[in-house]
């Protein structure tokens, strides 16, 4: 049994009905991000200093092996404000309270049952079948969280000097802000947001600045066990602004750990691999002679990905070393009635931390029975066919920079591998006509 650390909290001030009264500050009253209110604001910011170096054993975040960074990233900053909000009582619900085991097997999936999330869970409001969709400032989107809410801003120094840390830094908002703010309905303690350019309005979709910005945040945080995730709609986002989710969690993760055979080699150094006997197909991009190089090779793929109306889920891991693209099809084959009642049942809507092997369960009796076989039989349902994920894939190497790449010859020529049991059970039809259909899904950012 694992343990969460364990800090009272009640409900979120700035999450109730909006007919209930707030704090008035000036502005529109609720001391909101958006410009009506942050103008004049003071925000501590993070000022990191932009990494370009070939990557090392130490991972990207090399630039303090001598030195004593500013601030601890993770520890002293990121838990700590996040601790004082929790003190402050800004979150939905107590994650500390939430159950959490590793379940037996060789993947060690881990399992929490978290009935709060599944209680208190936003519904989403847009259609699960298109990847791309305009903003829409009516709905709920991060310039309605109030400022309590954010533990810092995170942006490169503009003046190219080292880190450092500004307690009151003073927002400009004709130079949007990019804000690290609190998931008020965590699944894990630290649990946070990355909104690159908040004051922006972009919807959730990935661009190469902002992509660069979240690995940046992992190279920063310097630490293998803080990770990054991104959710594109119809692959269980459910708030249309540009967000990155990021949490401290001190054990791997089963896709970490899993076996990869080597596609092929950029011209820029960037290896791309593809998973292994894992339930969830996908890519693996590594290395690289730069940290831009990683980014904007994983940042091409995945805008090739939105641009062909394919959802897909994104995990940065290894202090930003290593980056898992994993196209999906779960939320196609809900609307086609492709997935058996009793996973529809559990009301599990696998996104990237359960796709990476961090299963949210809403149930307890689905907790109580948790096995890497039901994990697993869960995941299979995401992963594209195998035809399908070659397509997807050809897609992807048609647009990446692939000019004088290597190709993987002289490497093992693995044998495809034989799936589990419970995967070949899995008919996946990927290829069938998307079905419009308008948002059931009720997971949480």
């Amino acid at each position: 049994m694992l343990s969460i650390k364990r800090v009272p909290t009640v409900v979120s001030n700035y999450q109730k009905d909006e007919a209930e009264e707030v704090s008035r500050r000036g502005g529109c009253g609720r001391n909101c991000l958006n410009k009506c209110c942050i103008e004049g604001a003071k925000i501590p910011l993070y000022a990191f200093k932009e990494l370009n170096k070939i990557a090392c054993s130490k991972g990207l975040c090399c630039q303090y092996e001598n030195s004593v960074p500013p601030v601890a990233f993770l520890d002293s900053l990121l838990l700590g404000e996040w601790e004082d909000r929790m003190q402050r009582g800004l979150f939905r619900y107590d994650v500390t309270a939430c159950e959490t085991k590793v379940i037996p097997g060789k993947y060690g999936f881990i399992a929490q049952l978290n009935e709060g999330r599944h209680l208190k869970k936003r519904p989403t409001e847009f259609r699960v079948d298109k990847v791309l969709q305009p903003f829409d400032g009516s709905k709920f989107n991060f310039t309605k969280v109030g400022q309590e809410e954010v533990l810092f801003r995170f942006e490169p120094n503009e003046n190219g000097g080292d880190t450092e840390f500004i307690p009151n830094a003073p927002v400009d908002v004709e130079n949007s802000p990019s804000v690290v703010a609190i998931n008020v309905s965590p699944i894990e303690y630290g649990h946070v947001l990355l909104i690159p350019r908040v004051l922006e309005c972009f919807p959730q979709r990935i661009d190469p600045e902002s992509f660069l910005l979240a690995v940046h945040m992992a190279a920063e945080a310097g630490n293998t066990y803080f990770r990054l995730g991104y959710n594109s709609l119809g692959a269980f986002a459910t708030i249309n602004h540009l967000h990155f989710q990021a949490y401290y969690l001190a054990v791997p993760f089963p896709i970490e750990k899993a076996p990869m055979k080597k596609i092929i080699t950029l011209k820029d150094g960037v290896l791309v691999s593809e998973l292994l006997k894992y339930p969830v197909r996908g890519l693996v991009f590594e290395g690289g002679n730069s940290l831009q190089a990683l980014s904007n090779s994983v940042s091409d793929a995945c805008i090739c990905l939105q641009e062909n109306n394919i959802p897909f889920n994104v995990l940065i891991a290894d202090c930003g070393q290593r980056i898992f693209l994993l196209p999906q099809c779960y939320a196609e084959k809900q609307a086609l009635g492709e997935v058996s009642s009793e996973l529809l049942e559990t009301q599990v809507n696998p996104a990237v931390w359960e796709i990476s092997g961090h299963m949210v369960l809403k149930r307890k009796e689905d907790y109580e029975e948790a096995s890497e076989e039901n994990a697993w039989r869960l995941l299979a349902e995401v992963s594209l066919s195998e035809e399908r994920f070659q397509e997807v894939c050809a897609l992807i190497f048609e647009v990446i920079n692939t000019g004088d790449a290597e190709n993987a010859e002289g490497s093992p020529s693995c044998p495809k591998e034989e799936s589990d049991a419970c995967v070949k059970k899995v008919e996946a039809k990927n290829a069938s006509p998307r079905l419009p259909v308008t948002g059931t899904q009720e997971c949480l950012v």
